[in-house]
């Protein structure tokens, strides 16, 4: 089942990611970018990771590869940003 439909991201991924050590929603963002588009997704994530003590908290998370066009994006958004506190 889908938890991300902005990404893809399933029910699956995101507990294969808290398996690893992404312990909250924000972790999870950082392991496979779900939650950073509309938002509507994050509570289905807070719920999946439940309330639970996690030992892994501080853990590493494997870095995030985008794909071409949304590193091309990505970028596009930085120089915006840079010009706008420029200004």
């Amino acid at each position: 089942m889908y938890v991300c439909s902005c990404f893809g991201i399933t029910e699956k991924q995101v507990r294969q990611h808290a398996a690893t050590g992404a312990c909250t929603p924000r972790q999870i963002a950082g392991a496979c970018k779900a939650g950073t588009d509309c938002g509507s997704c994050v509570r289905k994530i807070q719920a999946l990771l439940g309330r639970g003590a996690c030992p892994r908290r501080d853990a590493p998370l494997e870095p995030v590869t985008l794909p071409a066009a949304a590193a091309a994006a990505t970028a596009v958004e930085v120089a915006v940003e840079v010009e706008a506190e420029a200004a």
